[in-house]
């Protein structure tokens, strides 16, 4: 069973980051982190290293 939240954790993340140039804003890296947060609770074992890997990617990407 696929872990629907993971999904939209994911595509968070990818939508933050590929919006960097074009005018993300503080409000999109919150809405990730908090994608991250809800995926974590049902999260498995292996999912929970991907969710980790994502938050350090947003914690890496500045807004300018």
């Amino acid at each position: 069973m696929q872990n629907n939240l993971f999904q939209q954790a994911k595509d968070a993340v990818a939508q933050f980051t590929n919006n960097l140039a074009g005018g993300t804003n503080e409000q999109d890296k919150q809405a990730a982190q908090n994608a991250i947060q809800a995926a974590m609770h049902d999260a498995t074992g292996e999912e929970k290293q991907q969710l980790q890997q994502l938050q350090q990617q947003l914690e890496q990407n500045k807004l300018s």
